[in-house]
């Protein structure tokens, strides 16, 4: 009878009881991005069939209409339908649920229409919320104010109505134009930004009353009061060494001096304070904001010189008209109007 080596025995060993312990073993499974956590999916499925009806159950929920997951564990953490006119119904409270869900995005869907549930404010991981153009009705919920992560929040072009609550002042970045918003701005909203970089657009409502204090102390960089009642002093939004490129204040009632008081930031390429009752005069330094390409004072109560040199080629008579005592060399006429003229004098 034929002795084995004592080590080609013990190799023999060792691939025997790798071969059996592989034999017994579970086949590992690596999650895909397909694969949908069934808690979400329970959520999703609760939802009004208006917006459900092209899930199939049987399917993984990942690769359903709207939904996007994180491919590593299968939560759902996008949702978003835009310039859908079959997506009728209302927001459901339901959509709380998905935990996870960093990004709701619910855009140009003019069917969709009744209040923001207020437990969307519960979605702690949400750092982006756009529900616009749309017929979403009622007041702004307070409990968005909760959501520590959220960094954009945009809700323009719907029907909202009531006050703005202060405690979206922690937003950094707020569109709440185009809707039917009323009261003043909140004291202290936006008191706590020190530090951030703040976007907001609040125009084209029926807001009343003076802008918070604050807001001299808050790094906007894009500002939109426009078409509002607002009144009183502005000229603390201005300063030099702000970040401030963009503030329309048109359309309102605000009184101010603009002469001497008012430094304008130099990054600022948008500027209208058009149809105001601003008086004083307009700042030499106007024509040295290297970057202004937009700039409004008309329908105020401005006088004195117009200023020459530097940017001020770029403005006509439109950017000026309507004042009080404006004077000095008239800006040239817009292409438009010398264009009739000539056209009326070639008759």
């Amino acid at each position: 009878m034929m002795r084995m080596h004592p080590h080609a025995l013990l190799l023999l060993l060792f691939l025997f009881s790798v071969l059996a312990g592989g034999a017994n073993a579970e086949p590992s499974r690596e999650l895909t991005y397909k694969d949908c956590h069934p808690d979400d999916k329970a959520v999703l499925l609760s939802f009004p069939e208006s917006w459900s009806s092209s899930w199939t159950p049987d399917t993984p929920c990942c690769d359903w209409f709207a939904v996007a997951c994180d491919r590593s564990t299968g939560r759902i953490v996008g949702f978003s339908v835009f310039q859908d006119p079959d997506f009728t119904g209302t927001i459901p409270s339901a959509i709380a649920g998905l935990t996870h869900l960093q990004d709701l995005f619910l855009h140009h869907l003019p069917g969709l229409s009744g209040p923001i549930p207020p437990e969307i404010g519960k979605l702690s991981n949400l750092s982006r919320l756009e529900i616009s153009w749309t017929g979403v009705s009622g007041p702004v919920p307070s409990s968005l104010g909760a959501l520590k992560k959220l960094a954009q929040l945009n809700l323009s072009f719907n029907s909202l109505s009531g006050a703005i609550p202060v405690s979206l002042g922690t937003i950094p970045g707020i569109t709440l134009s185009r809707n039917r918003l009323t009261g003043a701005i909140p004291n202290m909203f936006l008191g706590e930004s020190a530090g951030r970089d703040v976007y907001l657009d609040v125009s084209h409502n029926n807001l009343t009353g003076a802008i918070p204090a604050e807001f001299a102390a808050v790094n906007f960089t894009h500002l939109d009061l426009s078409r509002n009642a607002l009144t009183g002093d502005a000229s603390g939004l201005f300063g030099r060494g702000k970040e401030l490129q963009y503030i329309d204040l048109s359309r309102n009632a605000f009184d101010f001096d603009l002469s001497g008081v008012v430094v304008l930031p130099e990054k600022l390429f948008h500027l209208d304070l058009s149809h105001n009752a601003i008086h004083g005069s307009i700042p030499a330094q106007v024509a040295d904001v290297a970057n202004l390409l937009a700039f409004n004072v008309s329908y105020n109560r401005l006088c004195g010189a117009v200023p020459t040199g530097g940017n001020m080629a770029r403005f006509d008579l439109y950017n000026f008209q309507h004042n009080k005592c404006l004077c000095g060399a008239p800006p040239p006429l817009p292409a438009r109007t010398r264009w009739i003229i000539l056209w009326v004098l070639t008759e």
